[in-house]
């Protein structure tokens, strides 16, 4: 029978919080841990500064109170259950491969397989189902990426793994390559001791980081991680572009040079296995689908979130950076006739990197027909570059 919150001592909490231990695996959580739902005081500092410093995405609860009290998002909280669940990192054996007039795009490994936001958030409410069948009154409030509280923060006083130096939550048994969430309760479970393994003196994350984001240890420039830019709507900068290479969606760079992830790839969730074809596509095709076909092949997908836009103008800059000369006619038709300035900007960098006769002819073309200010920039500009390294090529001859 289920019992009350008041009808319940210690002992009882101290058992139902091992049965939700022992439960946590059938579940399809990887690892689950407990915390105090005091408030993140530390974290309020660092979310400040951040905020000072113009490091923010955009992307994360506006409110900084709301990040670091949980009482503000949950009435009379007494405890926060963190969640983690693994996914692969690495692809099934014979992936496909680029190839001239054949290039592809990659899709980061948080996006593969299902949405993790609709898989952890039926991982909580399986876990809900169970306190509440034990707990009459309890009220629980479950989170996954989307809720006020910066997850790494709770995961971390839950004892799930260290905030590692480049910002992701890394653990003893899974390394980083682990989707994180929460649970806000009324309930007095004991807090369960933060891990003490940390990163050591290693900076290979940030060495690594393509465009210099990773400013210090945990801390973000989110303007200039490939991760967050591949998510934008907008245009992006030609020093950015240069550095997505051929990144459709999000960025793994310093996950995979970390030693603690190595050799370690998880395969045990079927809803996360990717199919290498939707997470490694052909950059061509994806400029032409349909909101309908988009949706019809991402739509299950974390990638999806932001639309279709985001990744066709990723595509675009892959092509690019490829030089892909057998993408130029639908570049140009692109340029030409696309409804989105902001894709018919990128198209005319693109083509202004693959370069010939052809790219020039077609960009001056355009310049006499284009009437977006900001799209005229990057077709000068382009012409422009063009321009310079013909009278190069004169001179030299």
């Amino acid at each position: 029978m289920p019992i009350s919150v008041v009808e319940a001592n210690r002992q009882y909490w101290e058992q139902l919080k091992q049965d939700i231990i022992h439960a946590a695996p059938g579940l399809g959580i990887d690892k689950i841990g407990f915390a105090s739902a005091d408030p993140f005081m530390d974290m309020k500092t660092i979310l400040e500064q951040h905020r000072a410093l113009g490091y923010e995405s955009g992307f994360e609860e506006p409110d900084i109170e709301k990040r670091v009290y949980p009482a503000l998002s949950f009435t009379e909280p007494r405890s926060i259950i963190a969640i983690a669940v693994a996914y692969p990192s690495k692809l099934p054996p014979n992936p496909p491969r680029s190839e001239p007039g054949a290039f592809r795009g990659i899709i980061s490994r948080s996006a593969w397989g299902d949405d993790y936001h609709h898989v952890l958030r039926n991982r909580l409410a399986q876990l809900e189902q169970f306190i509440r069948e034990r707990v009459l009154d309890a009220k629980l409030e479950s989170m996954v990426d989307t809720g006020a509280l910066v997850d790494r923060a709770v995961a971390e006083r839950a004892g799930i793994g260290w905030s590692a130096k480049n910002c992701a939550v890394i653990t003893p048994e899974w390394g980083s390559w682990v989707y994180l969430g929460e649970m806000l309760t009324n309930l007095p479970f004991s807090p369960d001791v933060p891990v003490t393994e940390d990163c050591g003196e290693c900076t290979l994350c940030i060495d690594a980081c393509p465009t210099g984001a990773l400013i210090g240890p945990g801390q973000l420039n989110a303007s200039r991680c490939i991760s967050f830019v591949t998510q934008t709507k907008g245009m992006v900068s030609d020093e950015m572009m240069e550095k997505i290479g051929n990144r459709l969606y999000g960025c793994d760079t310093c996950q995979v040079v970390c030693p603690k992830n190595k050799a370690k790839n998880w395969t045990h969730q079927p809803e996360f296995q990717p199919d290498p074809e939707q997470v490694k596509p052909l950059l061509i095709p994806l400029l032409s689908l349909s909101n309908k076909q988009f949706a019809q092949r991402y739509g299950d997908s974390a990638a999806s979130w932001r639309g279709k836009k985001p990744i066709q103008r990723n595509a675009i800059i892959a092509l690019g950076n490829f030089k892909d000369h057998s993408a130029m006619p639908i570049l140009m038709d692109t340029l030409l006739h696309d409804p989105r300035f902001e894709i018919r900007a990128t198209a005319a960098w693109s083509i202004g990197k693959i370069g010939g006769d052809a790219a020039i002819e077609g960009l001056q073309a355009a310049l006499q027909k284009e009437q977006n200010e900001q799209v005229r920039i990057e077709l000068e500009k382009a012409l422009q570059k063009l321009t310079a390294v013909q009278e190069v090529i004169s001179d030299v001859e």
